[in-house]
């Protein structure tokens, strides 16, 4: 009952109604968008792009980000993996380039410079990205010929256009979304994809468990939905736990108050996994070169098995390296001392200054540690469920890449829903925000 009045609070107030109703409509379009083949492709020739994007690595992870796209040849078949391409570089970029520095010090004028960077190089991306692709498909795929009803020039240069078209306009709905509508954009149109392979997934799962005989039946499915609930649980700890540093203000000005408050007390927040889930991008794109190399040299053949203990092994600790390299440029603890210092705060015992940086450095590469090996342990979760005998694509659910995203877009989502609820005085969705301030209408 009280779920279903959350509800009726959640539609009762006109300007949340309106920008949920916003969001689903144009993930319904990205979705229809994503359905659409390329001019030229018979979209009934393409099972053996669908067998490749289907056996694990990195083409599953594409497909599952563009929700079936990309095994498509859909004109969203890149999805909006170049804008993140892009955003990725920009970030890199501003640890490097003063100009990008400048602008991110610079508040809403610099980050609307920076967004339009960001798109110029998804543009630019896409444009050496659609060629690829198309060559991809064409050449690697043992496609056969009836697949391509145009050739040559004209299927070349359209498509590269349109899939060019389709990345832009997968950017825009993004950008609306997150703008008009209710979380972020560019992160929900990857969690919709990711959940639409859900389905089909789980299907597969129970007819392998429920038809083969020996394969445990409905038990194991039972046994794999409470495990796989027990993840989400722990997947939810990784993305909200943080650590508490005590902060006191020897001055601090009251909200709502012309009192200053001496001796105030507030802290600092510092998240367990602050890299999110770059480092598994990052660690991925990497595993392009053992794999590489192990088509090569027959001694390091197992590395080609996404679901063996050697690939594994080297990407969980690829994972460890770059959740310290991400943290290290993306948390800067010398500017967040500085900010304190400026506001008169300080932590108890510690210098302002210098000697806070250290402090909040030194708390944030404790933390990282156990975070870093808690992401590796997620992430590499799906090649152990499988040697249980789950079902590759129903075990990409179990953690990773799309699990991170899944957990922190619906937490992002649900706290954005939750801060309009507590603003017009209903109890929130979260327990913590349930305070019971319709009240203060009475």
């Amino acid at each position: 009952m009280s779920f279903i009045k959350t509800l009726k609070d959640i539609f009762s107030i006109e300007e949340l109604k309106n920008k949920i109703l916003l969001t689903i409509g144009l993930i319904a379009v990205y979705r229809f968008m994503a359905s659409v083949p390329l001019p030229g492709i018979d979209p009934l020739q393409l099972t053996a792009l669908k067998d490749n994007a289907s056996g694990g690595g990195l083409l599953t992870l594409l497909d599952a980000f563009t929700g079936g796209a990309f095994a498509r040849a859909s004109v969203m078949a890149l999805g909006i993996m170049p804008y993140i391409s892009a955003s990725i570089v920009v970030q890199l970029m501003g640890i490097a380039i003063p100009y990008l520095q400048k602008l991110q010090k610079d508040g809403e004028s610099g980050r609307k410079k920076i967004t339009q960077i960001t798109r110029w190089l998804t543009i630019g991306i896409t444009l050496v990205q659609a060629p690829t692709y198309i060559g991809f498909i064409q050449n690697q795929m043992d496609l056969p010929a009836e697949a391509f009803l145009i050739t040559g020039p004209v299927f070349w240069v359209s498509s590269i256009v349109i899939l060019t078209a389709g990345t832009i306009f997968a950017m825009w709905l993004g950008e609306r979304i997150t703008d008009k509508g209710v979380g972020n954009g560019i992160s929900l149109l990857i969690t919709v994809g990711i959940i639409a392979n859900f389905p089909a997934a789980f299907l597969q799962e129970f007819v392998a468990k429920t038809t083969n005989a020996g394969a445990g039946g409905l038990m194991m499915i039972l046994i794999e939905i409470i495990v796989w609930f027990v993840v989400i649980l722990l997947t939810v700890l990784l993305v909200t736990a943080v650590r508490k540093i005590a902060v006191q203000y020897a001055k601090r000005t009251v909200a709502g108050s012309i009192q200053n408050v001496a001796g105030s007390r507030d802290y600092i927040p510092l998240k367990l996994n602050a890299a999110g889930v770059m480092p598994i991008i990052f660690a991925q794109a990497i595993m392009f070169l053992p794999v590489a190399l192990a088509q090569k040299y027959p001694a390091i053949a197992g590395l080609q098995d996404n679901f063996g203990w050697q690939y594994n092994l080297i990407f969980a600790l690829l994972i460890i390296i770059f959740s310290y390299f991400y943290t290290a440029i993306t948390v800067r603890t010398d500017e967040m001392a500085q900010g304190l210092k400026r506001s008169g705060g300080f932590i108890p015992g510690i210098r302002p200054g210098k000697d806070t940086a250290d402090k909040l450095d030194s708390v944030l590469s404790r933390i990282t540690f156990p975070g870093s090996l808690f992401l590796a342990a997620l992430s590499i979760l799906p090649a152990v469920v499988v040697q249980f005998g789950v079902q590759q694509s129903w075990a990409m659910f179990y953690g990773g890449t799309s699990l991170i995203i899944m957990v922190g877009v619906a937490i992002d989502t649900l706290q954005q829903i939750n801060a309009y609820l507590l603003n017009r005085h209903y109890d929130g969705l979260m327990k913590a925000g349930n305070t019971n301030r319709k009240s203060l209408n009475d």
